[in-house]
């Protein structure tokens, strides 16, 4: 009779265990909320304000990785430095990439002298691609927890129409717009320029700040393009910005890639580059 009694009293604990879930960025916490619910745990790696280009975990975060059931991935670039380190500190631990089934893009610097190009990591700016994040995430709490499967596709199905608002809602804004192109300082926005037919005209170039000869060339393209507005990210310096800004006699606005409200702040960005 004990041995019942124990045994149903795990399975009782075992059903209403959550899943201890670990995302990157803040965006994917968002992402992650909406689907999983109260079904699930998150731990936040790069909190709001740090830049996942630099960052590194503390000690704290490390003991999560330790706890952690499954880590959603992304792209960012702290993770191809630390996600063998965490995977090490807990080999249990499910490594699930939340972009797998997305189109990479390149950043294209054109105005400098080498033409280099990198990889954008922002995939998240798009609505498209956000719709196959969230497919992803979903896809990977039923398989690890399917007795919830039914709540978790309920989430999705509900999310997934948010995502379709929220496209409309920027094809609404953008439908009369005759600005193609927008200048940003750090190019976070190539997804979102790609989705809508716009195109980004980046200051920066892998977190390097262009040459006195790029400066002039930057300002004469943007002068030439009619650019309306700079974008700069609250995670990096806008001195520059600024001073390219009062040169072109235009305004400088702060939107970040990494807003926790994503839906509002795409929308926001369109209505701002309109």
């Amino acid at each position: 009779m004990k041995k019942i009694i124990l045994t149903l009293t795990l399975m009782t604990i075992f059903a209403y265990a959550k899943l201890n879930t670990i995302v990157s960025i803040v965006p994917q916490q968002t992402f992650l909320k909406a689907i999983g619910g109260d079904k699930i745990n998150i731990t936040l790696m790069v909190k709001a304000g740090n830049s996942p280009h630099t960052y590194e975990p503390k000690p704290s975060d490390m003991i999560k990785i330790h706890n952690a059931n499954i880590y959603f991935t992304i792209g960012v670039e702290f993770e191809k430095v630390w996600l063998s380190k965490f995977q090490n500190q807990n080999t249990n631990m499910n490594i699930i990439d939340t972009s797998k089934g997305v189109k990479r893009l390149n950043i294209s610097h054109k105005h400098q002298d080498n033409h280099k190009q990198s990889q954008d990591p922002h995939i998240w700016t798009s609505p498209a691609n956000v719709k196959i994040i969230a497919s992803n995430i979903y896809n990977a709490l039923v398989k690890y927890d399917p007795t919830n499967k039914n709540y978790y596709k309920h989430n999705l199905d509900n999310f997934l129409t948010h995502i379709d608002n929220t496209n409309n809602k920027i094809k609404d804004i953008l439908k009369d717009t005759k600005l193609t192109k927008f200048m940003v300082f750090h190019p976070s926005w190539g997804y979102f320029a790609n989705e809508y037919n716009l195109i980004q005209f980046p200051i920066e170039l892998e977190g390097k700040q262009p040459k006195p000869k790029e400066l002039i060339n930057i300002i004469n393209q943007a002068r030439k393009q009619k650019i309306k507005v700079i974008f700069v990210s609250p995670e990096f310096s806008h001195k520059l910005a600024l001073t390219i800004a009062n040169e072109l006699k235009i305004k400088v606005k702060k939107v970040s890639p990494l807003n926790p409200n994503w839906s509002k702040n795409l929308i926001d960005l369109a209505k701002a580059i309109d």
